[in-house]
């Protein structure tokens, strides 16, 4: 089958992540193995080197508020789906779907899918790449609010011309 036929759910979304609804959309009949990366927010946080936590100490996070420029992180995750594609050409369905707007501890931030017909054909290596790869390119932006103020958080990619 053409990767052009093959099913791709990407978006940007203020809705809870349906998980159910979203494997339906990409499996088709030969699909048997789906990986699936669902990114949450953590109540209590220890990041090495950060604003909040410099020697690594831990610290509360009450709610993140994440915003999004809809048209190019849009544009990003069609990217990052061809290139899933390039790289895995036995990955059939593919699901990129990134929540915005306020989301407290405990709820799904994003959620990156794959299928495939079996297991041993890529398809963990596909889902991994595909939450790297949106960590680096897809322009998302998230604001941590915690008991000391409110904080954004900044990635470590640097945008090359043209990228």
């Amino acid at each position: 089958m053409k990767s052009s036929n093959l099913p791709t759910v990407l978006a940007i979304t203020e809705d809870e992540l349906d998980l159910d609804s979203l494997l339906e959309k990409i499996t088709l009949p030969t699909t048997g193995a789906a990986v699936i990366f669902t990114g949450m927010v953590r109540g209590v946080t220890s990041r090495h080197g950060s604003t909040q936590a410099s020697r690594g100490e831990a610290y509360e996070t009450l709610y993140l508020e994440y915003e999004a420029y809809r048209p190019m992180s849009e544009a990003k995750m069609r990217q990052i789906a061809e290139e899933i594609r390039q790289k895995w050409p036995s990955v059939e369905g593919i699901a990129i779907v990134q929540r915005v707007g306020r989301l407290d501890p405990c709820t799904p931030t994003v959620l990156i899918a794959c299928t495939a017909a079996h297991r041993d054909t890529g398809v963990f290596d596909a889902a991994r790449f595909g939450i790297d790869r949106l960590k680096e390119i897809v322009p998302i932006w998230k604001k941590e609010f915690g008991p000391n103020g409110e904080f954004w958080v900044e990635g470590d990619h640097v945008p090359t011309p043209g990228e």
